[in-house]
Parts: structure tokens; sequence; C-alpha cells
């Protein structure tokens, strides 16, 4: 019961989480641009996951937005651009599901040079009525 609770919270705040799952992915998408310009599917699944967030894109549009993402980590060599297009890829899927939005928080740690201020980041970055939610998730032990 325990966990259909925390399934619930997470489909209620689902377009949130979408959004700050985005803003995960995007503040480490340098590390794959940085290695690789001229491939904008992780930049593009985060453009998705905002626009899914605000009504302008379907879940399926979405979602193929995510496999894109996927592609391009699969593609990379660079361990930290890998994390980054697989953090740009699980921002895109918290559309389609919303247990998504964590994996995008923790490939976005990955991704970082410091993890620790990475994971202070996302929590001053995460609504505050959501921290609670994602504590439970183990996310966050602040």
């Amino acid at each position: 019961m325990k966990n259909k609770t925390i399934k619930e919270k997470l489909k209620q705040n689902q377009r949130l989480l979408t959004l700050w799952a985005a803003d995960c992915a995007k503040h480490v998408l340098l590390y794959f641009e940085k290695e690789y310009p001229r491939d904008d599917r992780p930049r593009k699944a985060i453009e998705a996951a905002r626009a899914w967030a605000h009504g302008e894109m379907t879940v399926g549009a979405a979602r193929t937005a995510a496999l894109a993402a996927h592609a391009a980590a699969r593609n990379a060599n660079d361990p930290k651009a890998r994390a980054a297009a697989r953090a740009a890829g699980h921002a895109v899927a918290t559309a389609h599901v919303a247990g998504h939005a964590p994996h995008a928080a923790n490939y976005a740690i990955n991704a970082a040079e410091d993890s620790l201020k990475e994971r202070e980041w996302q929590y001053q970055h995460l609504p505050k009525h959501l921290r609670p939610l994602m504590k439970k998730l183990k996310i966050f032990k602040l």
C-alpha cells in the first residue's frame, strides 16, 4: 500500500516532476554537447519534456524523443556525455511514467563534475512540496 501511495503522488505531480527532471538534464547537457556538438537529440528531448508538461505535445511524441535521446546515449563513448543523454531521455520519459524523474536526476549526478554540488542543486530546484516524496524514494538524504 505504501508503494501505491508513492506512485499516486508521483502521478499527481507528473507535470512538475517532468519539468524538474528536464531542469536536471539541462543542467548537465553541456557534458554531452561538448563531446557531440552536432547531435541535438538530448536537447530536443529536454525541449519535448517541457512541451509535454505545458500540454503542447502528446505522450507518444514525448516517448519518441526519449528513445532518440537514449539512442544518442548508446552512441556516446564518453561516460559523462552518455549519462547526460540518459538524463535527457529519462526526463522526457517522465511524461509516460512519472517514476522516470528520479532516474533523470541520478543520471545527471553521474554526468556532473561534483556529484554533491549537483545533488544540492537538484534539491534546491525541486518544488518544496515534492521534497518529502523524493526523500522517500531515497533520492535525497539531506
